[in-house]
């Protein structure tokens, strides 16, 4: 476990934290999925291990040292780490992992914003007089999730959102970060400009070719410089995180606006009823989401990535808000097979759907079904659902999927 210059504890006492103390934290387990299955399985711990099949999902550490990645093929995992072991994803596992970590952050504070399945930030800058500094509150979440989940988990505390994530990224894996708002400075320019919040490989390369190497680097270079060279929202965005500049706060009435699931399908042919029957199932696991957090929508979106790693998104809306399955998956097939052509010729590598346009259900906006319009499977939806929490996922399944290898879907925390 690593500390960085722990603030003082009367001042992390104070009933409502001062603007510039370390209060927030940015909880990540490691290796989430790969941890998940090493804890359940006594014989997988301290082996390379990979959740996927065609494409790594995700990597145990010991896997990561050997320089596999997401979402890497798992031929090419195989030949840099031959002993590697491949298990299937098990996402009712995750799922109840998940929860049960996150009853431990509520049970924290009340001030904890979901980012995915795996990852959180909370603030608890008004915790000091009953819970300790931030660092206390930071370790005592660390062991409880051991004790009472089993699995590890990295917190980076700081004054900030973005740097709160950086620090819990530098302390990975297994640690405890707190950067001291004194020395925000000295903790980040030293670090590669892939750290910043939004820098991914292709930004990065843009300002390494550049000479821009470190956050320090960036932080050199004039706000009008970096616009010319990404762009007005991205310079402008990295010019103040490179300042350490990040006003958001834990935000925990956000709803989305959207709820989906996307299925990655690895490179190689797949006949139009793989490709359709996997979308079916895609439809399923978001709509039976959406009645869970009682949620309707209209927007129906589908995203492609094709084997040249080109993506393509494509939407259609709905005549009104549903949660319903039946009209979602009819509109949802509409769009699949206007992109056919395309997909045959480029293949395809991954598909994803989301409902957008997201409302409460008991906010009066939902249209009813006439008898004589169309077929209202409220009650077949319902029990479907009623079955799945009572039996598991795999209870219930499409006939066109069985006997299909399945896709992997990339579950989201419920609303």
């Amino acid at each position: 476990m690593t500390a960085r210059m722990e603030v003082d504890e009367d001042t992390a006492a104070d009933a409502a934290a001062p603007r510039g103390t370390a209060s927030i934290l940015h909880a990540d387990l490691d290796s989430f999925y790969a941890s998940v299955e090493q804890r359940d399985r006594p014989e997988l711990r301290g082996r390379p291990v990979i959740v996927g099949g065609g494409v790594v999902l995700a990597a145990s550490y010991e896997a990561k040292r050997r320089g596999v990645y997401t979402p890497m093929p798992e031929h090419r995992a195989r030949q840099l780490c031959p002993e590697v072991v491949v298990v299937p994803p098990r996402f009712d596992a995750y799922t109840e992992a998940s929860r049960a970590v996150f009853d431990i952050f509520h049970d924290t504070t009340p001030l904890v914003e979901g980012l995915s399945i795996d990852e959180a930030f909370l603030d608890v800058g008004g915790l000091g007089r009953v819970s300790g500094t931030p660092v206390e509150i930071g370790a005592s979440l660390r062991r409880r999730v051991l004790d009472d989940v089993g699995l590890a988990i990295t917190v980076g505390i700081a004054r900030t959102k973005f740097l709160a994530k950086v620090a819990s990224g530098v302390a990975k894996p297994d640690g405890l970060l707190l950067v001291d708002p004194d020395h925000e400075t000295e903790f980040l320019h030293p670090l590669p400009v892939g750290r910043l919040w939004g820098v991914g490989p292709v930004t990065e390369g843009k300002l390494n070719a550049r000479g821009l190497v470190t956050v320090a680097d960036v932080a050199a270079l004039g706000e009008e410089h970096l616009v010319a060279m990404l762009g007005v929202a991205s310079g402008r965005h990295l010019h103040a995180l490179a300042h350490h500049r990040d006003p958001r706060r834990v935000d925990t009435g956000r709803r989305r606006g959207s709820i989906g699931s996307q299925t990655a399908l690895g490179r190689g042919p797949k006949s139009a009823d793989t490709i359709e029957a996997l979308l079916l199932g895609i439809v399923d696991r978001v709509t039976r989401r959406m009645r869970n957090a009682g949620r309707i929508g209209r927007t129906v979106t589908l995203r492609f990535r094709y084997d040249d790693f080109s993506r393509a998104t494509r939407a259609r809306s709905l005549p009104h808000p549903t949660a319903a399955t039946d009209p979602i998956r009819s509109t949802a097939l509409a769009i699949l097979g206007a992109e056919s052509d395309h997909i045959a010729q480029a293949g395809l590598t991954l598909i994803g759907m989301s409902v957008g346009g997201l409302r409460d259900v008991d906010d009066g906006v939902e249209q009813l079904l006439l008898p004589f319009g169309p077929r209202d499977t409220s009650e077949l939806d319902a029990t479907v659902d009623r079955l799945r929490d009572r039996f598991g996922h795999a209870a219930l399944t499409r006939a066109s999927l069985l006997g299909r290898r399945h896709g992997f879907e990339v579950p989201k925390l419920p609303d």
